[in-house]
Parts: C-alpha cells; structure tokens; sequence
C-alpha cells in the first residue's frame, strides 16, 4: 500500500469538489481520483456545455417567433462554430480544476477506482488506504438491453458532435431528449422522439406538458409515444430503429441514434462488494446521513448517491452535508424542499415542490390554480403562445405545496416558487410583494 488518505473522493463533479475543499480545511488529508477528465457532469458534459448550445437555440428561436412581429431576415446555425463556442468554456475546465486541488494541497490522482478491501482502493496499478471515502462517481445511461444498442450516442457524445447530420432519432423522452431535440431542429434537423410512455417529460405535470408539445410540434420534431425500441441496426450507412407500438412494429431511418432513456448511479465499476459496501436495485444502500449501511467509512453524494433529485444543486447540498458529517460525526441529513427543477427547451418548462398526484397521494388538503395564459403581458410580448401555470396551497396554511410553470422566463421565475417553499412563505407572502414589472416574476401573485 502505497499512500493512506483520511479521504478518498471518487469523482470531480460539483459534489467532490465541495466536499474535498471543506475536508481539506479541517486538516484532513485528501486525495480524489477521476478516470475522466477532471470537472464532472455538470461542467463538461451536462448543464453548462448543454446551456450554451441552446443559446444559439435561442437566437433562432427569437427569430422565428418575432418575424412579422418588426424582425425579418435570415438566421442560421453554424454547428461547428457554436460547438467551438461551447468549448471556448469546457475547455479549461480539467486543468482549472486540477490546479484548484493542487492549491489547496490536495491529491490528484487519474485512473479507474475499485475497492480492494472495506480501507482500500486501487487506482490503476496503485493501490492506496483510506479512512474514509466519498462516492461522487455521477451517472450513466440505463443499459438497453437490445440489439445495436453499441449504435447510440449518450449525453457526452451529442455534445462532442463535429457536425450534424440530416436525421436524429432519439431513444426516451425525458430532459435529454426534450432539450437536445430542439437544440438540433433549429440548426435543421430532422428529429423522432420514441418514448415508451403515453407522453414526455413525466416529471411535470401533464396539461403543462400537453400545452408545451404545440412548441415542439411548432418546430417539427415528430414525438411517437407508447413505443418500445427493440433494436438499431445499421444498414448502408445509417440506422434503422426497430420499435413496437400500439399499432403495431414501427421502423425509422436515421443517420444517428442518441440515448435519452434514462441515467442511472454509475458505480457498477467499483467492485462494491469487495469493499463491503451494499447496493439494492443498482443504488447504494444509504442511511439517513448520506452514508454506508454496510461499511460506515463510506459515503456518498450527488448522482451516485440518488437519494435526491438528480440536480446539481442537490449534488452541492449532498457533499455539504457529508462534509459536516465526516468532521463533526454524523448529525446533519440532507434536506431537498423546494429544489426547483428545469427542462431547458424553448420555452422552459419547470416544477418545484409537490404534483398534485403526490399531494393527493399524501392526504393534503390544498386548492390548485391551473391557467394556460397565453394572453399575458409576459408571453405576448415575445409572441410566444405557450404559457401557463398550475400552483398548490395548502388550504390551512397558505404554504406552497409546488408550483409549476412552462413559457417565458419560467426558469427563472420557478426559483421565486422554490424559496417560498423552503422556507415557509405563504401566498400571501407573495401576492403582497412588490416585485419588478413588467417581469415574469411580477406575474406570480395572479398564480396564487
């Protein structure tokens, strides 16, 4: 054993980075360890890289809502040059970060992580102890299970794309599939969703989601839901996805074929059994504290812990309250009320707190508001028809149960929604504050 550590962080997302900077100053000695280029999901290969593409989405867009409207003329995207754009900012990041550990005199280390034993790990040829451990590995795609499933793309693949090609189909309908297909029909795509269930994005409520498809049948991507993809295979060049729906076998062409079916914690590499670490259904089995019910040096945060939301926020909360429990002894539990969550498609859909299924499900008593209002200031003056809102209260304290919002500048106004429910705020908190006008936010004493 070459070298024994206090703390071993597998990972260099957002939650290694917090929680290996609060550690280290505590006087512990740390070390992280990434077979990736340092800087996690959210940095390289998710949220920010994802953000900046659908800024040229946005430009186009605009455009097109706003024509007749005083704007006219040609817009275009150049994928490569938006792709060079994205990387202007990924780009630094690996060696920002590795600089950021070596200044705070941390470790680190490149390779495969894989337990050895309940206090050690090995990491490539090298093997090292540990006093205790974070696993901060992130996510990866659901395995398929199908023939030509080696054909698919991820996340990190469609966002390395060089170029783009005539066609694109895309395996689910969550965030992935919602946001990436309308990065790509507005820089001319021809785009499929094929989505198991009987409608997309499941996570919001279902009339935000039904008023959101005149948006994504407004720029033509063609949703086949209630379908199962049985398998890709290639022919001549391209790929022809084989699926199953209510009306029978489905077949459809495509040029590139990306997986947008779900992610799930990416641990299975670790060998967790030789380091005592138990898992249940593909997730780490976890106490109230973030940390192992099996092998109590372990913990886990973010993504690979999957005890909440999948959002790089709760990734930041997780690796806080981890620190804490590592520094101070076990005493601090995560705590995910009102973590906002957003699908960055044109425009916006988002949702905060409870749905009204699991308000039902939980025996409240609330009132619900629920108004496609495409008539408002906010969407009329970007000449955006889809807009709308559907809010809970509970109806003995006037305490926000959830809120959710689809239209312009819903991913901002979603947060307004979140620090009311995290900290207590009432509707009439909300209708007697004085917010900016004309603004989204001005819009939300009329949705409570």
């Amino acid at each position: 054993m070459n070298m024994k550590y206090d703390l071993v962080v597998i990972g260099t997302g957002t939650a290694a980075m917090v929680c290996a900077m609060r550690v280290v100053k505590a006087g512990w000695k740390v070390a992280v360890v990434d077979e990736k280029p340092f800087g996690g999901t959210c940095a390289l290969r998710g949220c920010d890289p994802k953000k900046m593409l659908v800024a040229g989405a946005e430009a186009i867009d605009a455009k097109q809502r706003m024509t007749g409207h005083g704007i006219e003329g040609g817009l275009h995207i150049d994928w490569p040059d938006l792709i060079r754009f994205k990387r202007r900012f990924t780009d630094p990041v690996p060696e920002k970060h590795e600089r950021r550990y070596e200044e705070a005199d941390i470790v680190t280390l490149h390779g495969t992580a894989k337990f050895r034993g309940p206090d050690r790990l090995a990491v490539g040829d090298q093997e090292i102890g540990y006093r205790k451990i974070l696993i901060a590995s992130g996510a990866r795609p659901i395995p398929l299970a199908i023939p030509g499933e080696e054909h698919l793309i991820d996340n990190e693949g469609f966002l390395e794309l060089p170029s783009l090609p005539k066609r694109i189909v895309m395996v689910g309908g969550g965030y992935i599939a919602a946001e990436f297909s309308h990065i790509a029909a507005r820089a001319g795509v021809e785009v499929t969703i094929l989505q198991r269930g009987p409608r997309m994005l499941t996570q919001f409520e279902p009339e935000l989601v039904s008023w959101l498809m005149d948006a994504i049948n407004r720029i033509g991507v063609r949703v086949i839901t209630d379908t199962t993809v049985d398998a890709i295979r290639e022919r001549d060049g391209e790929y022809a996805v084989h699926a199953s729906g209510k009306e029978g076998p489905i077949e459809v062409a495509a040029d590139l074929v990306v997986h947008a079916a779900g992610r799930a914690p990416a641990i299975e590499r670790l060998d967790l059994e030789k380091g005592g670490v138990a898992v249940e259904n593909g997730k780490l089995k976890l106490n109230e504290f973030l940390q192992s019910v099996s092998n109590p040096a372990v913990y886990a945060a973010g993504d690979a812990a999957s005890n909440g939301p999948p959002l790089t926020p709760v990734s930041s909360h997780d690796a806080k309250v981890v620190a804490a429990n590592l520094v101070e002894g076990n005493h601090r539990e995560p705590d995910y009320r009102g973590v906002p969550s957003v699908a960055f498609i044109l425009p916006p859909i988002a949702r905060v707190g409870l749905t009204e299924a699991e308000a039902n499900e939980a025996g409240l008593k609330f009132r619900t508001k629920c108004e496609r209002t495409s008539q408002w200031f906010t969407a009329r003056r970007v000449a955006e028809p889809v807009y709308g809102y559907k809010t809970l209260i509970d109806e003995e304290t006037g305490k926000i149960l959830g809120a959710h919002l689809v239209g312009p500048g819903a991913d901002q106004t979603i947060n307004i929604f979140g620090l009311a429910i995290r900290h207590g705020l009432t509707a009439d908190d909300l209708k007697t504050t004085m917010f900016a006008y004309p603004t989204g936010a001005s819009d939300i004493g009329c949705m409570v």
